[in-house]
């Protein structure tokens, strides 16, 4: 199956336009007419995502962070990005990526169906329509909880050992928003929803606090900590819609230590 073939069904469901307009996904390394019999998944193209890449196979490298973000002048070995990308290319394996087209039309679906929210709403709308599309869920709890056992709720969710948490854990939480990746924006969004936590990622130390005495607590599972379920999701996706391609998944491999 062509490279492109793939990027096609891909679009249909993912489709670029949904991406926010500072984004950049596609295809961003890599021949389009590449004869693809092997896929890999993966959150970032990391060094050690690439090897493994090659090490199977590997003919399509798809990842949810685009690789190339910015604007390069060159691409050399002196440069971690400029090396990444002539090992793409040296392996003929295409990289592409599927971001905030991807958080819109698949990661807030998924992170509210793993906190089992109930009749969601879009907490920050991206795109008006006769079906409205967005940045994160937010919904009313079944029961109250306290805010202890939604970091419970949160670790089992998306199998954490450990979260950060800005509020009083015995504080009662009926209404929870969940922005995955970096959420330091969506505090405003969150408060504005009626929001009793928030659970997001990349929360700095005066954000967090800031957002408690606003009456809205934090839980901070992390950037991967949430995000990395888009590469069972998709792994998922790709195995059903695509005949006679071979789909290897990264393994959940959190990029820091907790020491």
């Amino acid at each position: 199956m062509k490279c492109k073939e793939i990027i096609e069904i891909i679009e249909r469901d993912y489709p670029r336009f949904c991406a926010l307009k500072w984004d950049n996904v596609g295809l961003l390394v890599g021949r389009d007419d590449r004869e693809v019999r092997c896929i890999y998944v993966a959150l970032d193209a990391t060094d050690e995502v690439i090897e493994d890449a090659a090490e199977k196979g590997a003919d399509m490298l798809i990842t949810h962070h685009p690789l190339i973000f910015e604007g390069m002048k060159r691409v050399t070995n002196q440069d971690f990005i400029g090396r990444r990308l002539i090992r793409l290319i040296r392996n003929d394996i295409s990289c592409y990526a599927m971001h905030t087209n991807y958080d819109v039309l698949g990661m807030s679906v998924r992170s509210g169906e793993r906190l089992a929210l109930h009749d969601p709403e879009i907490l920050e709308v991206t795109e008006q329509g006769e079906e409205p599309k967005g940045i994160g869920r937010v919904a009313d709890l079944e029961s109250e909880l306290t805010l202890s056992e939604c970091c419970r709720l949160v670790k089992d969710g998306f199998q954490l050992e450990s979260v950060r948490v800005f509020g009083d854990l015995d504080g009662k939480i009926r209404r929870m928003a969940v922005s995955p990746g970096s959420g330091k924006s969506m505090i405003g969004a969150a408060l504005d929803k009626g929001a009793d936590v928030l659970v997001t990622g990349d929360i700095d130390h005066h954000t967090g606090i800031d957002a408690a005495a606003q009456g809205l607590a934090v839980i901070d599972a992390g950037h991967y900590g949430i995000e990395h379920i888009f590469v069972e999701d998709m792994g998922g996706y790709l195995r059903n819609v695509l005949e006679g391609v071979t789909v290897r998944t990264a393994p959940v491999r959190h990029p820091f230590h907790t020491v």
